[in-house]
């Protein structure tokens, strides 16, 4: 199979006050001459290596099931980096969705041949990622077109924001859960049900009137599940 190249990038940002690592895939059958899609994962590094990410769309793009894709890995530093980002409750949450929609797009953009509109942009993360991707596209719902979440974390901030959102065709929504998401460690201590509070998300999701997908896998909130299911979500997305 061709393989495509990484790049490893730092982006200062200025919304955050720090340097930023991007992992940039550029898939095997990169050129200048072509436009891509960006697909930026939230838990970049661990897109990239447990969700084999770059292997897959290599090989989706080998065998003409995809449109071409660049994906964007965004790496967090750290266990806490990475909850006072993607909590919508955390004190960089809303500095990083600026930094996302107003310095990494306007870069990307002016790095590669992209679209340069709404729908030529996907955000995919799992758990706390998950929760992140979906906070960007409601603050931002013209900058980003296109949602995939694998079991995300639910708390009343997400609720209330898709509650009082109105533009709900401006993205469309690929999610998924796992059944057996009944006592989800949290990196806080304790455990959660991930499971009741992702049906009502889907539930409040379809009442709005999304463009979604929603199916319920058999298995836990682990890489496991999640690595085969980012093949479904690439063609679903981006199938041609």
């Amino acid at each position: 199979m061709n393989r495509g190249t990484v790049e490893d990038l730092t982006l200062y940002s200025n919304e955050l006050q720090e340097e930023m690592q991007l992992l940039v895939h550029l898939p095997y059958n990169y050129s200048p001459l072509y436009k891509y899609t960006i697909v930026i994962a939230n838990d970049g590094k661990d897109y990239f290596q447990l969700g084999r990410i770059p292997r897959v769309v290599d090989e989706l793009l080998e065998n003409k099931e995809i449109e071409n894709i660049i994906t964007v890995g965004i790496p967090y530093k750290s266990v806490k980096d990475r909850s006072s980002k993607y909590e919508p409750t955390g004190e960089k949450h809303a500095a990083y969705l600026r930094f996302l929609a107003h310095e990494l797009v306007p870069f990307l953009d002016e790095k590669y041949p992209t679209y340069q509109v709404g729908m030529g942009r996907a955000l995919i993360g799992d758990s706390l990622a998950a929760t992140v991707s979906l906070m960007a596209a409601l603050k931002y719902p013209n900058i980003f077109g296109r949602v995939i979440l694998q079991s995300p974390k639910v708390g009343p901030e997400m609720i209330q924001a898709i509650e009082s959102f109105q533009a709900t065709h401006a993205f469309t929504i690929y999610h998924v859960i796992g059944t057996e998401e009944l006592a989800v460690p949290l990196t806080s201590g304790g455990t959660e049900n991930f499971l009741e509070p992702n049906r009502e998300l889907n539930k409040l999701l379809k009442k709005k009137g999304f463009s979604m997908f929603y199916e319920e896998f058999k298995g836990d909130h682990t890489w496991k599940h999640w690595q085969p299911d980012v093949k479904r979500a690439l063609i679903q997305n981006f199938g041609v």
